[in-house]
C-alpha cells in the first residue's frame, strides 16, 4: 500500500490522546485506533474533514503517498 496514515504524528504535535479526539470527531477508539496504526482500507471524507478539523491541520499533514521503491529502502 502507498498511502501512510501519519495520524499519530499530528495528534503527538497536537498534544491530544486517542480517546480525546475520537470524542471530538464522533468514532470509536478502535475505528479510530485502526486508522492510527495504517491497518485502515478508507477513509470517508467526513471522517478526515473532522479529523482535520480537530487537528488544526490539512489532510496532507496525515496521508502521505511513499511508492512500494522507497518503503522496500526502508525497511
Amino acid at each position: 500500500m502507498g498511502i501512510v496514515v501519519n495520524l499519530d504524528v499530528m495528534m503527538a504535535k497536537r498534544k491530544i490522546s486517542l480517546t480525546e479526539l475520537a470524542e471530538r470527531v464522533g468514532i470509536t477508539n478502535a475505528n479510530l485506533s485502526i486508522l492510527k496504526n495504517n491497518k485502515a482500507k478508507a477513509v470517508r471524507f467526513t471522517t478526515l474533514e473532522a479529523i482535520c478539523r480537530e487537528l488544526n491541520c490539512q489532510p496532507g499533514d496525515i496521508l502521505e503517498y511513499v511508492s512500494d521503491e522507497e518503503r522496500s529502502n526502508n525497511i
